[in-house]
């Protein structure tokens, strides 16, 4: 590709793109050897590379330069409809309201608290006291101050708080680079002070014990694992900090909680396959950390110890004989025999229609997150009866539309109320707090706290939501959802932008988004195809796009495509692609599998070089994907499926659309290098004269840089790419903030 054959809509000629030199780097496993050119970017201390990253970005400025007015409008358009001085509901914990504040000009949150009253009327003592956007109110504390914290640092980004029960000290963790490293700091709300105790180079998750003495938190190894945790007591040096549990398989994953009395310490320990749960009891400093079901048994599950008519039970959501997951109830001293001798109480069947994500407690309830029909819901049953035939009977909160989620935004163990998060498509965040039932409201009661405030004049009226179906090659239905504004017309010449992920057993849920209008406003059809390898339709749907069958996933992409390319909604010749992480991997797929379907595909953060990564077990996170993809270290036949469609190993000569890598120089997760070689590699083989760019956020992490002014910005530079490749760069009659 040469520059002189590359002009820009304008008709103004765009500078060469930035070659890196090739040394040949051999990479071999089972007889098979790949020759990588580019394998030396990979070393981020290197002057060389990362002058190469500039010139990428410098080459990326001068190729999307006449995007600059189409990013300041979409930006505008986002920060025009978003309340910038706003504020989350108040949610209780202990003896105090807790909330966030956001200030217009401002990038982070602040966070607050207020007293609460005990009035000894539950519900009423439960209710959120009014707080006004930009207003404070008699007693209000600040606890962190987002804004102050960052000054003068390239990033910020808190990885977990907590408060001791009487409200005197709290913690908070902080990342100021974007590699997810977290500094430990200690405040003492009653004068302000820091505490002596700082812990360095800690991972997300911290919580005080009950007696508020010491304080949990988790560390990972070299390959960026969580595989510790640890216990702090206040006020002695962090050197002297025990180690709790250590996780050593290098393919399990560690993390802790407290159960929702506080009574222990859960540790969860897992795969996507299998888990184990142990548990260290607080009220007993001699007690050592018991198993709840050893991972050799390979049950994948979770569990909650909780106390059922002052009788010790422990909760299980569980896989053991079914796929889909149930609930069932155990005494502790079952778990002391042999599995299969075990005797276990069904609280929730299995279904093959019904996934069961979660299940916990409060005093009084037991709370259960399920998906049905690849909708995410809840449901909540009176503790009397439990497991019993006297179990009473699931009610589930009401709602009117078709597509939405609704899931548990927290709960107290000694609340009347659970606090849930409500969206859909085209419906603002809503909170709700819904009361729990009672015999004298045996369907409960459903109190909207807040929906979300959208400015400029917004109608969800103005845009449509609709399910539709794909037919893939093998004939499974794809479930789709398509969103659209009114007035764009089904005559087969609106632009269209398939968006998909398809990884993990994670499902693409409804959800409201201030950035998509405005391409929704500038008559882009925006379809979410909820392919396999997602969780929408349960666990096989996750099984059926993982592995060795990993490629239904981008299969299906391109069918969603070829759905929308026939559907009469749009131009065929008008669609573009957008995918991150594990979605990234998809867009490197599908450019190689069907190019000619697409204008532009935007990959974010994108695993497009998912064989080199994983074949090193000491590049972060290696041996935790091996459950996912399959382990190509040890097996040829993993290894000869990922080499057929690794992005990265199967550019070809063909005439690629336009496409641009976005990533972040400190990402952890999906290291720069991989779009950085990917790039080079469509240049060196693409037949057309589309060009292809990678933007990289120099202070940024996974999640792109940090600030909400900086995100939106980013996102503004995504859709404005996808806009102007479509055509499709003014906003269509009656459409766009008012």
């Amino acid at each position: 590709m040469t520059s002189t054959s590359l002009q820009d809509s304008t008709g103004t000629a765009i500078p060469a793109p930035p070659v890196a030199k090739k040394i040949p780097t051999e990479r071999t496993h089972h007889g098979e050897t790949f020759v990588d050119n580019y394998e030396w970017l990979r070393d981020k201390e290197s002057p060389e590379v990362v002058e190469h990253l500039r010139a990428e970005n410098a080459y990326q400025e001068a190729v999307t330069a006449h995007q600059e007015p189409l990013r300041e409008a979409i930006f505008q358009e986002i920060k025009g409809r978003t309340q910038e001085t706003d504020l989350s509901v108040p949610h209780r914990k202990d003896g105090w309201w807790y909330f966030s504040r956001s200030a217009e000009g401002k990038e982070y949150g602040i966070h607050c608290r207020v007293k609460a009253q005990d009035t000894g009327d539950k519900v009423a003592d439960w209710t959120p006291p009014a707080v006004e956007a930009g207003v404070g109110i008699p007693g209000e504390e600040i606890l962190l101050d987002g804004n102050v914290e960052a000054e003068g640092k390239p990033f910020f980004s808190v990885g977990g708080t907590a408060v001791t029960i009487d409200g005197n000290l709290y913690a908070y963790a902080v990342d100021n680079s974007g590699d997810e490293r977290f500094t430990l700091r200690i405040k003492d709300l009653r004068t302000g002070e820091l505490l002596p105790d700082v812990i360095e180079n800690i991972f997300y998750g911290v919580a005080f014990s009950p007696d508020g003495t010491r304080l949990f938190y988790t560390v990972v190894d070299e390959s960026w694992r969580p595989y510790q945790v640890k216990a702090h007591v206040l006020g002695t040096p962090v050197s002297d900090d025990v180690v709790v549990y250590q996780e050593d398989d290098a393919a399990m994953w560690l993390g802790f909680e407290l159960s929702a009395d506080r009574r222990y310490l859960v540790l969860g320990i897992g795969c996507s396959e299998y888990s184990e749960t142990r548990l260290l009891r607080f009220d007993d400093p001699t007690a050592a950390v018991t198993t709840v079901i050893s991972r050799n048994e390979r049950v994948l599950y979770e569990a909650e110890p909780f106390l059922l008519d002052g009788q010790e039970k422990i909760l299980l959501t569980h896989n053991r004989g079914a796929i889909n997951s149930m609930v069932s109830l155990a005494d502790p001293a079952e778990l002391e025999k042999p599995l299969s001798e075990q005797t276990w109480r069904t609280v929730v069947g299995h279904s093959d229609d019904v996934r069961v994500n979660g299940a916990g407690v409060t005093a009084t309830h037991l709370i259960v997150s399920i998906r049905k029909d690849t909708i995410e819901r809840v449901q909540v049953m009176g503790l009397p009866g439990l497991g019993t035939p006297a179990q009473q009977a699931p009610v589930e909160p009401a709602f009117d539309e078709e597509l939405y989620t609704a899931g548990v935004g927290g709960s107290d163990y000694e609340a009347p109320v659970i606090r849930l998060g409500y969206t859909s498509y085209f419906t603002p965040s809503r909170i709700y707090d819904f009361v729990l039932p009672t015999p004298e409201q045996p369907a409960g009661e459903l109190l909207l706290r807040k929906e979300s405030p959208v400015l400029g004049g917004y109608d969800g009226s103005d845009c449509v939501a609709t399910r539709e179906w794909a037919t893939a090659g093998d004939g499974t239905r794809i479930p789709l959802s398509v969103l659209r504004h009114k007035s764009v017309k089904q005559d087969s010449t609106a632009a269209g932008l398939v968006y998909g992920y398809g990884s993990y057993e994670m499902s693409m849920d409804p959800g409201f988004g201030i950035a998509r209008l405005s391409l929704l406003d500038r008559g882009v059809v925006f379809v979410i195809a909820h392919i396999r390898g997602g969780g929408e339709l349960g666990r096989h749907w996750y099984e059926d796009g993982k592995k060795l069958t990993k490629k239904n996933t981008f299969t299906d992409f391109v069918d969603a495509t070829d759905w929308l390319a026939n559907s009469g909604w749009v131009d065929p010749a008008r669609i573009a692609a957008l995918g991150g992480s594990a979605g990234g991997l998809l867009m490197g797929a599908i450019a190689n599998m069907a190019p000619e379907k697409y204008a532009a595909i935007v990959a974010q953060v994108p695993f497009v070089d998912p064989l080199t990564s994983i074949l090193d077990p000491d590049l972060p996170l290696s041996a935790l994907e091996w459950e996912e993809w399959g382990n190509p270290i040890t097996d040829p036949q993993a290894y000869a499926y990922m080499k057929s469609y690794s992005p990265y190993e199967n550019v070809r000569e063909v005439a690629y659309p336009r496409i641009a890598a976005v990533t972040s120089f400190n990402d952890t997760r999906v290291l720069y290098v991989e779009p950085a070689k990917w790039v080079q590699e469509l240049r060196n083989k693409t037949t057309g004269s589309q060009p292809v760019v990678m933007k990289i956020e120099m202070d940024g992490g996974h999640g792109g840089a940090s600030g909400r002014y900086v995100q939106w910005r980013e996102r503004a530079w995504d859709y404005a790419f996808i806009a102007d490749a479509l055509g499709a760069t003014e906003l269509i009659p009656g459409a766009g903030p008012r």
